[in-house]
């Protein structure tokens, strides 16, 4: 195997598929790239059997074939190189030849029969979406993700198709058992079994699915086979299986009954709430909000390093009012929103806390209190 590539567009190809490489050494060959050279372009796959990632890219193929080598080490000498174009070829014992300018690489490489099956899927089955749209719920949602792998039905955001009101929603939700956070939007008519019975798509195929949305506007495609999903855009395809497990029924945990409600300026409240988590630590991690007419005042107390308090003007008719919260659950589910106003829904103390924008649908985060 034979190609010459331009080293930008094999540097972007290596860069894309860090994230997949498998680290833990468990199986040598899921540290490894599998690069194939065919009809004037190249192929290169990575996968750590949850997540997998296929590209193509343009490369003057002399000879075609197909190798793996490293890919965190081909990446690595990648980065390095001169300006010019690279020059990749094999030889025999699966040793790979690298020569750029006057650098010239010798790596050891692995039979690519020993590689894992990439599944191709037919381009028919697949639905559109808007990049654009899918990338906003994914922000909006992925803070909430668990990360406690022994609750795996929590490790992932959970999608779902649903008719209301003659349209179609697209729903996004995450939870890490303390907090809550779901995103929805309208969707064209949604067509398939998976989406209206809802699915969860693990972590790191969510992270895998917002950096391919954000480098364009482009629509996505999506598409589900044998507990897998398939997502595409342009020349990438995104291969990632499902957390298998039952979602639990969120609604029951979203308050319906809170009738006292806060409405604060988004940027003010970010920022009060940014600074007075200065002050937390593992130990003293709370904030408190007293809450009187049309005043909320946030304070912070660590004996290990002082306190701090500031007065925010509010919308507030309800009675007075203490909660304590993890300050990093509101700032977490603030920075997601850029209305100008925002709504804090409350019953009491130790009830969970609705936050929404003060004008738009689309977004609610469920936050519980701390017990004072």
């Amino acid at each position: 195997m034979e190609f010459t590539i331009a080293k930008d567009t094999f540097l972007k190809a290596l860069q894309r598929v860090q994230g997949i490489i498998e680290n833990r050494k468990t199986m040598p060959i899921l540290s490894n790239v599998l690069i194939t050279a065919q009809s004037d372009r190249i192929h290169v796959i990575a996968t750590d059997l949850e997540v997998g990632m296929k590209s193509s890219y343009p490369a003057k193929v002399s000879e075609d074939g197909r190798i793996t080598v490293s890919a965190k080490k081909l990446y690595e000498i990648l980065k390095e190189l001169p300006e010019q174009e690279v020059l990749f070829s094999t030889r025999e014992n699966d040793w790979v030849d690298l020569r750029c300018g006057k650098a010239h690489f010798n790596l050891v490489g692995l039979s690519p029969d020993e590689f894992p099956f990439f599944p191709t899927v037919n381009d028919s089955t697949f639905l559109r979406l808007d990049g654009s749209l899918l990338r906003e719920m994914v922000e909006m949602t992925s803070y909430a993700i668990c990360h406690d792998e022994t609750k795996y039905n929590l490790n992932g955001i959970f999608i779902k198709a649903l008719e209301e009101g003659g349209k179609t929603l697209l729903r996004m939700v995450a939870t890490d058992g303390h907090r809550l956070s779901m995103a929805e939007r309208e969707v064209s008519h949604v067509s398939s079994p998976d989406l209206s019975n809802g699915v969860i798509f693990p972590k790191k195929g969510i992270f895998e699915l917002k950096k391919i949305a954000e480098e364009s506007n482009d629509e996505i495609l999506l598409s589900f086979l044998d507990n897998s999903a398939f997502v595409k855009k342009g020349d990438t395809l995104v291969l990632m299986r499902l957390v298998d497990g039952f979602f639990p029924d969120y609604t029951r945990v979203m308050p319906t009954d809170n009738d006292k409600t806060v409405t604060v300026n988004r940027e003010n409240f970010f920022h009060s709430l940014r600074r007075m988590s200065i002050l937390s630590s593992e130990k003293f991690k709370g904030i408190v909000m007293d809450l009187k007419k049309d005043v909320m005042e946030i304070s912070a107390s660590n004996p290990e390093l002082g306190e701090a308090r500031e007065t925010l003007e509010v919308r507030y008719a309800g009675p007075d009012l203490s909660v304590r919260f993890n300050a990093r659950y509101l700032i977490d589910a603030v920075s997601v929103l850029d209305e100008e106003l925002v709504d804090l829904e409350l019953k009491d103390e130790l009830s969970p806390a609705v936050l929404r924008p003060h004008q738009t649908q689309g977004f609610l985060a469920v936050i519980m209190p701390m017990r004072v």
